[in-house]
């Protein structure tokens, strides 16, 4: 009977057994001319790594660029993603720098969406029956911070994504959730 010591055992064994081969395959013909392929080879992709830590100094850094587009296009500042109620839930916050022009990311009647840029995922804010949606809407007013919340049931999106926030016509793009 095999358990699964013997399985991961076997299968290490297996790919050592692979890498020997192609180590020698390769050193045999390291001289030779290889011939032309006629597909080329498909990248490997990199290791996921579950405890992968992003540094906060990359996490927090914006270029200045960046936020003088937000405040002077759209009125807001300050963007930030990052996950609560262990990653359940994904908090979009921003500062209103113009109540004119943040009228647009402000507005209840445009639907707000969390797209991760890697993955494609599509999060949306959930609508509690008793609350309704969990977003701060109506007038916004100069220096007050307002907030949203994602639903990311399944954890789709992960702290260190690049994701974009559409709402309406105002789209941040690359924002890293923390």
């Amino acid at each position: 009977m095999l358990n699964i010591s013997n399985i991961r055992a076997v299968l290490l064994t297996g790919l050592f057994a692979v890498g020997v081969v192609s180590a020698t395959f390769g050193q045999a013909n390291s001289g030779a001319e290889q011939p032309p392929q006629s597909l080329p080879a498909a990248p490997s992709p990199a290791p996921i790594s579950p405890s992968r830590s992003i540094s906060p100094l990359i996490a927090s850094q914006r270029s200045k660029h960046a936020e003088t587009f937000y405040r002077s296009g759209w009125g807001v500042d300050k963007l930030e993603v990052r996950e609560t109620a262990s990653g359940n839930l994904l908090r979009f916050s921003y500062r209103v720098s113009d109540e004119n022009k943040a009228l647009v990311v402000n507005d209840k009647k445009a639907t707000p969406y969390l797209v991760d840029e890697k993955t494609g995922a599509v999060l949306q804010v959930p609508t509690m029956p008793k609350v309704g949606m969990l977003r701060q809407t109506g007038n916004p007013i100069k220096g007050m911070e307002y907030w949203m919340v994602f639903s990311n049931k399944g954890n789709y999106v992960k702290t260190g994504s690049r994701v974009d926030i559409v709402i309406g016509t105002f789209r941040a793009n690359g924002l890293i959730v923390q």
